[in-house]
């Protein structure tokens, strides 16, 4: 199993320092704003990055409060974010998240795992993004990538990601929670891959397990 925690994250941060930034963390620099980054977690559920960050970016261009989202239909929500998946489903959640956020919180997106986790369409993966990349926040967000990649590593033995969520969270470093996802999605999407890893150009095989790989490049 990775034992050293610590080498493998530079490790990683070296590997994917050339890589592209996943969509939401695109949209957190540009504007660290905690509804921008709700709207684009909940907008990136099975989309490919480059069509959450697109469909992102106009929906928020025309809308980028909770009124302001409000005062848009369904239909013209729909309309800006196609073809991102489940468009219809997202665009009632997003403006069902809108009223939320108005009627219980004012307009503002709340600071805390427990008040997200109750807006509609709210899971651990977003409420954990939206304080990690909205506020700067402790959390960590545990999503496809980083659930495989550290079973993989041995790092953790879980059956799924709300379970690896509470294991990292009394064993990784607190200094790397941030940081964690945006690594190994970036990490997950250019070498260790959910299909046949690029172990060869990998710079953690002599110490990785390779827990549950069967093929490999």
């Amino acid at each position: 199993m990775i034992s050293d925690i610590h080498s493998t994250v530079d490790h990683v941060r070296k590997s994917v320092q050339d890589a592209g930034m996943p969509s939401v963390s695109r949209v957190a620099r540009r504007e660290r704003d905690p509804f921008h980054v709700l709207v684009s977690c909940l907008l990136s559920l099975r989309t490919q990055d480059k069509t959450t960050y697109k469909a992102s970016r106009d929906l928020l261009q025309r809308a980028g409060t909770p009124t302001e989202m409000l005062a848009l239909t369904e239909d013209e929500i729909r309309t800006i974010i196609y073809p991102v998946g489940f468009y219809r489903r997202k665009a009632f959640v997003v403006r069902r998240v809108s009223q939320e956020l108005l009627d219980r919180f004012r307009g503002g997106v709340p600071q805390n795992l427990e008040d997200l986790l109750s807006l509609t369409g709210v899971g651990r993966k977003t409420a954990n993004l939206v304080l990690t990349l909205g506020y700067g926040l402790p959390g960590i967000c545990v999503d496809t990538h980083v659930h495989r990649i550290m079973n993989r590593w041995g790092y953790v033995s879980t059956k799924n990601p709300d379970a690896t969520e509470m294991l990292l969270r009394r064993r990784l470093p607190a200094q790397y929670w941030l940081e964690i996802n945006e690594l190994l999605v970036k990490f997950g999407q250019t070498i260790c891959k959910p299909l046949s890893p690029w172990c060869s150009r990998c710079p953690l095989l002599s110490d990785c397990p390779r827990t549950g790989v069967s093929k490999f490049r």
